[in-house]
């Protein structure tokens, strides 16, 4: 039997969560995005509601949540500060990495911190000449003494200005391509590790820079997985936080429409509200429309994962159409604001910016159509 709608459980977390955002979050979102801080006050907090570590077992401090109710998490909290869910979607992703391919002394060191809100992790995968294409990577991690010395650059990685650890990518075997990269744990204190912060049109708390690595020798207990399959690693977690990052740009979204509807309601023109006015209320039918359509689609997307089924197509799906008609809904709501919303007085135009950068962010919509056109029409069929 087809069954749609979310749990009792589900339900009573998404208000608890919501009412969180709502007082703890939303007031200060527009304060916060205009500064290239990291919105440590408020990771704290969340850490404290235990949502670090909703997906990591109740043993190791989590919540063991599976990953539908993760999902509700990250809209709820994105509706009141994008900013504030994607560390809780990269979370996601280091729990997830640990539990699968970290050896059990890693997981004992550093799920009960994840949980805790004591570590958070930055991904450090893309570099100057390579994003999605592994095989041009070209940071080296090679074996000497009982660890591995790194060389290299990264560049276009979050949390630079509040990680205290990466899971960074680099070759073991530079001659074997996308089969030669493996994943470590570096610190971000690590000498011979320097960073630097880009400054973004949007998304600054996000805090995105470059890492250069100099020599930086880790030790082999560093290695998350075995050499050679970093690529593998990365890419089974990436088909969870496409999702993810489907839902805080659908979450963003909701905001900036709920904000419209209001406004139409109220703002009159010619003597009557403007939600009377056809041009208003069909833009928001159909931006509700595709809303609506999105949202299922993370969802079902999650509900494979959870089932434990195939859901790689559903994912790549989710990233490239939910940012983009996110933004479209967005830029109309601004829009119905008339020159109200042009003001960044009003947090219309930062959603937009924010919401924006999760179109390029981990993987863009053409990488997202070849995977789809990939698992539609078999590997044979790729252009390449």
């Amino acid at each position: 039997m087809l069954n749609l709608s979310f749990s009792e459980d589900q339900e009573l977390f998404r208000q608890m969560v919501r009412e969180f955002a709502q007082t703890e979050l939303a007031p200060g979102y527009l304060e916060r995005a205009k500064r290239e801080e990291a919105p440590r006050e408020e990771f704290r907090k969340m850490a404290e509601l235990g949502l670090t570590g909703i997906n990591i077992p109740e043993e190791y401090g989590g919540q063991g949540a599976d990953y539908v109710t993760i999902g509700i998490a990250i809209e709820e909290i994105a509706r009141a500060d994008i900013n504030c869910s994607y560390p809780i979607a990269v979370g996601g992703l280091g729990g997830g990495a640990f539990l699968k391919h970290g050896t059990p002394e890693q997981r004992e060191t550093w799920l009960p911190k994840i949980t805790r809100g004591e570590t958070l992790l930055g991904l450090a995968l893309t570099e100057p000449g390579c994003g999605s294409d592994a095989a041009a990577m070209k940071t080296t991690a090679l074996r000497e003494g009982d660890g591995y010395v790194l060389n290299g650059e990264k560049s276009s990685i979050s949390f630079v200005n509040c990680a205290t650890d990466f899971f960074l990518f680099a070759k073991t075997d530079p001659k074997a391509g996308a089969r030669g990269v493996s994943c470590f744990l570096v610190p971000m204190d690590a000498p011979g590790l320097t960073t630097s912060i880009f400054h973004d049109m949007g998304c600054k708390p996000i805090g995105r820079g470059a890492l250069a690595l100099k020599e930086v020798h880790i030790p082999a207990s560093s290695l998350m997985g075995q050499e050679g399959r970093g690529f593998h690693l990365v890419m089974e977690e990436f088909d969870y936080t496409k999702v993810l990052i489907g839902l805080m740009c659908l979450g963003t979204a909701q905001a900036a429409l709920e904000d419209a509807i209001a406004y139409a309601k109220e703002r009159k023109a010619f003597g009557k509200p403007i939600a009377r006015f056809e041009g208003v209320s069909f833009l928001i039918a159909e931006h509700a429309t595709r809303m609506e359509a999105a949202r299922l689609l993370c969802y079902q997307a999650l509900w494979l994962r959870d089932q434990g089924k195939p859901h790689t197509k559903e994912a790549s799906m989710c990233k490239w159409w939910v940012p983009k008609i996110s933004a479209e809904a967005i830029h109309d709501a601004l829009l119905i604001h008339g020159h109200l919303g042009y003001s960044d007085e009003y947090p219309l135009e930062q959603r937009w910016r924010d919401v924006l950068a999760f179109q390029i962010a981990d993987g863009t919509a053409q990488i997202q159509k070849i995977i789809i056109s990939r698992e539609i029409l078999g590997r044979e069929y790729l252009p390449y």
